[in-house]
């Protein structure tokens, strides 16, 4: 299963570890065929950043993406006989002031061709992290408690709270088109036994971002950080695998790694998730003359999963360690 299209390094994202050539060279050795560099788009307010970037200034995040940009394709051209690696970016979407911006850096690197595709995520509700830790996570959900659209059910605000997350989903999906969709079902992270199909009104915007995505061959991840994070299934559980199945989806596979050390992580746990639920065919993105995706130049290629299996199985859990890297 050498194919991850979501990743992070400490050289440019504040929460990671490690260099980004030092995440290139963990794939390489791990046996990696794709490997997907995705790194955050900057935010644009103060009040956005996180605990350990405080006082930077924002135009520091916005130098560092675009340094991010030049070192991902210094990379791909040092290293294109030993793998190949794609440029990308992922989504933030914590007010629309973050959706225009995003137009407009598109629009800078879409002649040059320095992004080759998009992880579309969402990681805040009412401008809340909500995959930052528990106590901020129920702050979030807490912070929909005034809103009464919602069904006759025993958790209004947790159904509001999903709608709202499912809600800005469906905004970054229609607007940009993703190649791939990150980490579908991350607002259950700490509530990962919640049954979505509960919740009526939100299960039916789920069901229409799936569709959405799956009508333009989206790719949706299979995310293997669900299980560093406790989980006993990658990202989505198999209640959305099912629902994706059902729309003729079709799905990819990411470590989301934030550093060397966890590139490749929990792949074996990966692979046997991917066989429990049943999925016949894994889909990867390659570099391509012309796109369906904004004039992004990648396709998707698929390949059976009984001609995948774990590269190099012994050394998936034990990464070649890296000063700084824990």
């Amino acid at each position: 299963m050498p194919y991850s299209h979501h990743s992070h390094s400490g050289q440019f994202c504040q929460h990671a570890k490690g260099t980004l050539e030092e995440v290139v060279q963990e794939a390489i050795r791990q046996n990696f065929k794709v490997y997907g560099l995705s790194e955050h788009v900057p935010r644009y307010r103060e009040e956005d950043l996180y605990p350990e970037e405080e006082g930077m200034p924002l135009k520091t995040l916005e130098d560092k993406f675009e340094a991010f940009l030049d070192e991902a394709h210094r990379l791909r051209v040092i290293y294109k006989e030993q793998i190949s690696l794609l440029v990308g970016l992922e989504t933030e979407y914590i007010t629309l002031k973050d959706l225009d911006k995003l137009e407009l850096l598109l629009k800078k690197h879409r002649d040059l061709g320095r992004i080759d595709y998009i992880v579309g995520s969402v990681h805040h509700v009412n401008e809340i992290p909500i995959d930052f830790d528990k106590a901020t996570y129920e702050k979030a959900v807490a912070s929909c408690a005034l809103d009464s659209d919602t069904s006759n059910i025993d958790s209004p605000s947790l159904e509001q709270f999903l709608c709202k997350y499912f809600d800005r989903q469906f905004d970054i999906i229609s607007r940009f088109l993703p190649e791939v969709i990150g980490h579908i079902d991350l607002c259950r992270l700490y509530t990962p036994e919640l049954k979505l199909e509960d919740f009526p009104n939100a299960w039916q915007k789920l069901k229409k971002n799936i569709e959405f995505a799956a009508s333009y061959g989206a790719l949706f991840e299979l995310n293997a950080a669900a299980f560093r994070k406790g989980w006993d299934t990658a990202y989505p559980r198999m209640d959305v695998v099912k629902l994706i199945q059902e729309h003729g989806g079709k799905f990819t596979l990411s470590d989301d790694s934030h550093g060397p050390q966890g590139v490749g992580l929990n792949y074996d746990k990966l692979e046997k998730y991917v066989q429990d639920v049943g999925i016949s065919d894994i889909f990867y993105l390659c570099q391509s003359e012309g796109s369906a995706f904004f004039d992004r130049n990648v396709r998707a290629v698929g390949e059976s999963v009984d001609k995948l299996s774990i590269h190099n199985r012994a050394t998936i859990n034990a990464p070649t360690p890296h000063h700084g890297n824990t």
